[in-house]
């Protein structure tokens, strides 16, 4: 800056001294004069003095450390966890209440009122034990977690801290062959995965994005949290001494969750290298200022345009998938359900698996909700395992009072430590939900990517639980 200045002396001064010659010498020196004062008006403007004390600034400070190489990373897991914690705690008293009114208080009276206009208990079966229930536990187990997990996650985008996600971790996805803003993507399928594919517009580069929306099923979603949570605290909780059973169950699920991220790096690389080949692409990402988050604007744009959008899909796909349940449960073939029959039938496959029957074809029936797995599961259990005066009946969705109850109806079942871990682990690998598959296919417009997106990760469950189970039984059992 000095340089700068002495060289604008000295063009000044040879301009004077051409002017001597062409002007009076007092007009000469006003002029002068006259060029210097607008110099120090425009100087005392534009440059900062060494010894001037600098501004400070918030937004700097802020982003030297959640920019930071050694704290980057560990305060975006932090934050994040804190999320995720606030979403499952935070959700639990809200699905209870919602489920004690569509459950345990709709429910009776709409099974009463048909018992009293003489319904055909076979239209009772299907409309409210089927239809109806599935539908009340989608809404009663995905509403709370959404209407909590999309807020906190817009508050995030809102304050500018989301794009310092996408920066932190834009290295680890160049070298997989991915997009830096795949973190965002990957980070809003934790909530929701049709959410997640929905948020991958904001990549430009059509493989990319592409990469990016298959991959997402990675993300636990909320409809997979619950699951996850019960598993783990009843089998890998009940493994260690009680008191060390809370702290090993919660890390259990948080290594599945980062499971799930490495397995989203790694299909991402391999997209890359295989059927997306292709260079990351460079962008410029755009660090905005720090902001006041707008509440209004946040609690429309995730409630309205993220909660209820998803839920109604959800809704739409969970209804007929209710009526499959209680009629799979219920249709009989000499005398033997066509449950039965299907479990019969792959169990030998499912034990290969290090899983069972009624476990896989919970997650047939359940394509359209990831929410009903577990009340379909116990359901199922009960209905194979020939169990008495628990439930409500064949083809009725139901959970237990306590884990100890849900404990004691799958141990009954057959379950065992290993069929417990290598459920967790195909919880995490296993189909999308319909209503994301529907997504995908609405976002890439193809039924191609639609049908990659569904047998890929499914594929990989089962590669993953069959070596889980053999390493199991070699050298544990």
């Amino acid at each position: 800056m000095n340089r700068l200045i002495n060289n604008s002396k000295d063009l000044i001064l040879a301009s004077a001294n051409k002017m001597r010659w062409e002007i009076g010498e007092s007009l000469h020196d006003s002029i002068i004069e006259a060029i210097y004062k607008d110099a120090e008006k425009i100087a005392s403007r534009v440059v900062i003095k060494d010894q001037a004390k600098p501004k400070f600034d918030w937004d700097s400070t802020i982003d030297r450390l959640v920019t930071s190489r050694v704290l980057g990373l560990p305060i975006m897991v932090l934050l994040l966890s804190v999320v995720f914690y606030i979403t499952i705690v935070g959700a639990n008293y809200p699905s209870d209440l919602i489920a004690d009114v569509l459950i345990g208080k709709i429910y009776p009276w709409l099974k009463s009122t048909a018992a009293a206009l003489s319904v055909p208990s076979w239209i009772s079966g299907v409309s409210i034990d089927g239809a109806y229930l599935a539908m009340a536990w989608v809404v009663s187990v995905m509403l709370p977690p959404m209407a909590i997990f999309f807020p906190m996650f817009t508050l995030l985008e809102d304050f500018g801290y989301l794009p310092r996600v996408a920066f932190n971790l834009d290295g680890i996805y160049k070298k997989v062959g991915a997009h830096g803003k795949q973190a965002l993507t990957m980070s809003m399928g934790f909530g929701c995965n049709a959410a997640g594919v929905i948020a991958a517009r904001i990549i430009d580069s059509p493989r990319e994005r592409l990469i990016a929306i298959i991959t997402n099923n990675f993300s636990l979603c909320n409809g997979r949290w619950p699951t996850q949570i019960l598993i783990a605290t009843i089998f890998i909780g009940g493994a260690v001494p009680a008191y060390l059973a809370g702290v090993v169950s919660a890390a259990s699920v948080v290594f599945i969750a980062v499971l799930g991220i490495a397995f989203s790096f790694l299909v991402s690389w391999g997209l890359s290298k295989t059927i997306l080949r292709g260079e990351a692409s460079t962008f410029s990402l755009e660090l905005p200022p720090y902001r006041p988050p707008r509440i209004l604007q946040t609690l429309y744009t995730s409630l309205i345009d993220r909660t209820i959008f998803v839920l109604r899909r959800a809704v739409i796909f969970a209804l007929p998938a209710g009526v499959v349940i209680w009629l799979v449960a219920n249709v009989k073939i000499d005398g033997i359900s066509i449950a039965e029959y299907f479990i019969d039938s792959v169990n030998p496959f499912a034990f290969l698996l290090g899983l069972n029957g009624v476990i896989l074809l919970a997650y047939v029936i359940a394509i359209p909700a990831n929410e009903i797995v577990i009340p379909t599961v116990l359901m199922l259990t009960v209905l194979v395992a020939k169990l008495h005066g628990i439930g409500a009946g064949a083809g009725v969705m139901f959970q237990t009072d306590s884990i100890s109850d849900t404990a004691s109806v799958l141990q009954t079942g057959g379950w065992t430590l290993l069929t417990g871990i290598n459920l967790m682990l195909f919880s995490l690998l296993h189909n999308p939900c319909s209503t994301t598959i529907y997504t995908i296919y609405k976002e890439t417009k193809s039924i191609k990517w639609a049908i990659v997106s569904t047998l890929l990760p499914i594929l990989l469950g089962f590669i993953v639980t069959f070596f889980v189970a053999q390493i199991w039984r070699l050298f544990v059992n």
